[in-house]
Formats: structure tokens, C-alpha cells, sequence
């Protein structure tokens, strides 16, 4: 039983910290511990649970089964030791409130002007913000790793709450002078026979792009896969194909006339951006106020 065992708080940092590196070395380097040191606070947490947390195959270590029920564990124990310690800070009216946002690379845009007014409503605060693909919004969530999320298709199957507050238009664009810029209302059909340049398998984008084809009948034969909305952006300019991306990345592309917006049937596919957090998660103010801004003022802030 849990309240039978004498496991620290330092324990459960420094196991999450190998738990997530995978490494003693580079747990230790991280936590400006030595390597024994790591290992022997490991070796008491598994005695006082009774059970192995790590196992060595091929000179690599992986989680036990105890150990990845133990991480889920440790994690919202340390998440709710943060959000305490925000709780403490509001109570002695500290001005020096922590925010931890996470947003979807092609938020990213727009994000940080919404981060930027934040700011200066709130100077004191300390934010952290980690741009990154669909996969890592995810695992944040589940992991519940930060207080808030910025991304285009919030999660089926995890008790979230999400909140859209913006449009999020996917549109079809071409380098200057493709032989469709300038015709209009161009037909799917023509699409099949183009290469479009596309993010990875996952992705909110593709899926909303390979879903939208797929309920009309049609199928995108030639795909080029980038890692990240400024490649796809500089790949169609280059003349390696036509993309589809959200239009909040192309402002500068279009205002320098390197990218032009196809006119295609159906098109724009009209998606909305959300932000999301875990469902019951104790807002603390500071989070309260920036949930107010991206909802309420983020169109004006944008505009």
C-alpha cells in the first residue's frame, strides 16, 4: 500500500528525471548530481517499493511495468507540487506567477503576439512555452505536463476541456506564376495530379487534409513529407510542389508575393484553433486571465 511506503519527493524528481532520459548519466547531468548519486537514490526507491522500476537490455534501460504505473504516479505528484507552490504565491500576492503553455508549430505565428500582450498585462510572470508537433500536445495533456494547449484538433479520448477561439483556414497554395495561379474554382480532380508538399503522418494539417480528400472521392498520389511549416513554405516556393497549410503561416510569404492562394473548389477547409487543458485542472489566477485573453481578445489582439 502507498502510505506504507517512505518515498521523497527528491526520489520521485530524480526518478522521472531517468524515467525520462533513459539514462543515469544524462538524468544525473541534468539534475547537477553525480551518476552514483542518481543510482543510489534509485536503489532506494526500488527497495522501499519492493519492486524493480528499471530493467537493462543490450546496454539500454527501459521501465518496468511497476516503473511506467510509478512515473504516472510521479508526475502529477510533481505537477501538483507546482501548482502549489502557484497556489502560495497568489496567497502571499507574489507578482511573479508561472505559466506553461504548449502550442502547435503552426500556432506558433500567432501564439507568440498572444503571448506578447499577456506579457504586458503581466510583467511579472514567468512563462515557458514548448513549440512542437501534435504527438508531444498530446503527450503533454496526458501527462499533464502543462497548464495549457494551443492546437487545431483538441483529443477524442482523454477528459479534456477545449475551448475554440479562432478560425484556423487550411488553404492550397502554389509558388508565383504555377500554371493555376489565377484560374478559378479549380476542381479536386486537377489536385490528384499535382505533388503536394505535406507535414508528417499525425499531424493535425495532413489529417484534416487526407480526411477532407477522402470524402470526396479523391486520393493525393505524389507526397513529399516536411518536418515543419517553414520548409513546406520554402519547398513550394522552390517549385517542388503545391501545399496546404494554415493561412496563419503565410503572412510573410504572401506579403513578399513568394506564395500565392489557389482559388480551389471547396476550399478554404475551415478548422478552428482550441485551447485546451486537462479536465478539473485547478486554474490558478494567472492561468484564469490568459484563458480570458485567447478567448476574448485574441481576435481583436490579431486583427
Amino acid at each position: 500500500m502507498i502510505h506504507t511506503m517512505n518515498i521523497t519527493i527528491r526520489q520521485l524528481q530524480i526518478f522521472e528525471a531517468v524515467a525520462q532520459q533513459l539514462s543515469y548519466t544524462r538524468a544525473a547531468e541534468l539534475l547537477y548530481l553525480t551518476q552514483p548519486a542518481v543510482s543510489m537514490q534509485i536503489k532506494q526507491l526500488e527497495s522501499e517499493v519492493g519492486i524493480p522500476l528499471f530493467e537493462r537490455m543490450s546496454k539500454k534501460l527501459f521501465l518496468t511495468e511497476a516503473g511506467e504505473e510509478l512515473l504516472i504516479y510521479a508526475r502529477n505528484i510533481l505537477q501538483q507540487l507546482v501548482e502549489l507552490d502557484d497556489v502560495m504565491d497568489e496567497i502571499r500576492g507574489s507578482e511573479r506567477g508561472r505559466l506553461t503553455i504548449a502550442v502547435a508549430t503552426t500556432a506558433n505565428y500567432f501564439a507568440l503576439k498572444l503571448l506578447g500582450e499577456f506579457y504586458k498585462r503581466f510583467s511579472g510572470t514567468n512563462i515557458s512555452l514548448d513549440v512542437t508537433n501534435r504527438e508531444s500536445l498530446l503527450k503533454h495533456l496526458s501527462d499533464n505536463t502543462v497548464d495549457m494547449v494551443i492546437m487545431g484538433q483538441p483529443p477524442e479520448n482523454m477528459d479534456v476541456e477545449a475551448t475554440s477561439f479562432l478560425d484556423n483556414p487550411l488553404v492550397v497554395i502554389a509558388p508565383k506564376g504555377h500554371a493555376l495561379t489565377g484560374q478559378t474554382s479549380i476542381p479536386l480532380s486537377v489536385l490528384q495530379q499535382e505533388t503536394f508538399i505535406m507535414r508528417e503522418h499525425g499531424s493535425g494539417t495532413r489529417i484534416a487534409m487526407e480526411r477532407f480528400f477522402k470524402q470526396g472521392g479523391y486520393s493525393i498520389s505524389s507526397v513529399m513529407e516536411m518536418s515543419s511549416n517553414e520548409a513546406i513554405n520554402q519547398a513550394v516556393e522552390a517549385g517542388l510542389g503545391l501545399g496546404i497549410v494554415s493561412q496563419h503561416t503565410l503572412e510573410l510569404e504572401l506579403a513578399l508575393g513568394r506564395l500565392e492562394i489557389l482559388d480551389v473548389e471547396s476550399f478554404p477547409i475551415m478548422r478552428h484553433w482550441y485551447l485546451v487543458h486537462r479536465h478539473g485542472k485547478r486554474l490558478t489566477s494567472l492561468m484564469s486571465a490568459f484563458k480570458r485573453l485567447v478567448i476574448e481578445d485574441s481576435a481583436q489582439i490579431l486583427e
